[in-house]
């Protein structure tokens, strides 16, 4: 049975170092903490890539594998709890901004993917994201970006390497630029894949 004084007597045995008292303490408070996060992610848009369980281990290794905190009781860990799951939505939404400002600062262009341009970190992450979603979706047109982008092969060499006819891998390589394009103009919502 879950007691005040149970879980208070894990989280001090928990805080001293106590790995057995972890494990019966998590299995103890999971269901809560996973309630908790669940709230927190209600205000939250619907493709968030964040999940409560996700948010529910993030802000338990905050806890204990963070800065050491003093918790006093249940109720205490629960509101340290809350603040570091909300304190998680933050810095998550403070790197998509940065990302985003980034990547309308350093607007990449259908030039960009032909000329090799080099680009910023954050364009590069940008671009990355972008084309692991292409590639779960179209797989050539996928590499044929990464050999023509990344590998700098000519139109020739690209078509020989995926073994498609040349024309063939223009017209994806025609397409995989645009829908790059598209993915990295958008407005801070992720692609087909749904997450954030």
């Amino acid at each position: 049975m879950k007691t005040d004084l149970s879980v208070t007597q894990l989280l001090q045995a928990a805080q001293s170092g106590d790995e057995s008292s972890r494990e019966v303490l998590i299995a103890l408070i999971y269901d809560e903490l996973h309630q908790m996060a669940r709230q927190h992610l209600r205000n939250e848009r619907s493709n968030h890539t964040l999940q409560p369980t996700a948010l529910v281990h993030e802000a338990y290794l905050r806890i204990f594998n963070g800065e050491p905190m003093e918790i006093v009781n249940r109720r205490h860990f629960f509101g340290i709890a809350a603040v570091q799951m909300r304190r998680i939505l933050i810095d998550h939404a403070r790197r998509k901004a940065a990302l985003k400002r980034s990547a309308e600062q350093n607007h990449l262009t259908l030039n960009d993917l032909t000329s090799r341009r080099e680009l910023s970190p954050e364009e590069l992450l940008t671009l990355d994201e972008a084309l692991t979603r292409l590639k779960e979706i179209h797989p050539r047109p996928a590499a044929i970006v990464e050999l023509r982008y990344f590998l700098g092969l000519t139109e020739t060499e690209t078509a020989e390497v995926v073994d498609v006819s040349l024309s063939t891998m223009k017209r994806e390589w025609g397409f995989a630029r645009a829908w790059l394009l598209r993915e990295l103009t958008r407005d801070g919502s992720r692609g087909k894949s749904g997450n954030d």
